[in-house]
């Protein structure tokens, strides 16, 4: 089960997600909240997986509430003005959903969710008892990292991209994913930085394997489809200056 709080000054926008909610039997809504401040007591209060935020709100806007979180939830933003997409995935959140939002749009973010709060949950039960902070480096085209009570060999060739989540991390691969508890920073660490480029605060790209620039975005194949990653404000600059040095 999934619970969650609906966050929004909107009666009408809270009556759509509610609705959504109630139609998927893994969600459970703790709370609807008409402003930040009555958010912030129930996610004291309540154990929150995941919170719909909307961003225009009184007082406080929702992205100016989710900067003073120290450790949130996951987010999906709602909103009525898509001029704010950037800053959303600039704060780690999960998705963004422009109003009026359908179904099958809300059912999508929630599936992303889902799968993040299962690896998440998984990965927690277990290695709680183990040392997972354990990357063994190799000095040529490979390292090794802890995942599922094993050290597991990770070709580097073999990277796409790699995904921050909290906590732990997700290397995708072309094959599978492996999943380690692990900090972003810590794994970057040890990387090769002539192969691989951190891009946002959530995301490591394989140089290698990037198939094209999209503005604020970082193409690349993932199961034979175009994959987009945001570029983060705070790193766009270095890695248009390596793309620039092999554009002609």
């Amino acid at each position: 089960m999934i619970n969650v709080i609906i966050v929004d000054d909107e009666p009408l926008a809270q009556e759509v997600l509610e609705t959504y909610v109630d139609k998927l039997p893994d969600l459970n809504l703790v709370k609807k909240c008409n402003n930040a401040l009555e958010a912030n007591e129930a996610l004291k209060n309540n154990e929150i997986d995941l919170m719909f935020l909307d961003i225009q709100m009184p007082q406080l806007t929702g992205i100016d509430f989710l900067k003073t979180l120290a450790k949130p939830p996951l987010v999906i933003f709602t909103t009525a003005y898509p001029n704010y997409a950037i800053e959303g995935f600039e704060l780690n959140a999960l998705d963004y959903l422009l109003k009026p939002i359908s179904l099958d749009r809300f059912m999508k973010a929630v599936n992303k969710a889902s799968e993040q709060i299962e690896l998440q949950r998984k990965i927690l039960e277990t290695d709680t008892e183990t040392d997972t902070s354990q990357v063994v480096e190799d000095t040529k085209d490979f390292i090794f990292v802890k995942a599922d009570k094993k050290l597991v060999k990770v070709n580097y060739r073999d990277i796409i991209y790699i995904e921050g989540l909290k906590d732990y991390v997700i290397i995708r691969q072309d094959a599978d994913r492996v999943i380690t508890l692990q900090t972003m920073k810590s794994l970057e660490s040890k990387l090769p930085s002539h192969n691989f480029k951190r891009i946002h605060r959530s995301f490591i790209v394989n140089l290698d394997r990037i198939n094209a620039i999209v503005g604020n975005m970082v193409e690349v194949i993932e199961k034979g489809k175009p994959k987009h990653l945001p570029i983060g404000k705070n790193y766009r600059e270095e890695l248009l200056e390596i793309i620039n040095k092999n554009r002609l």
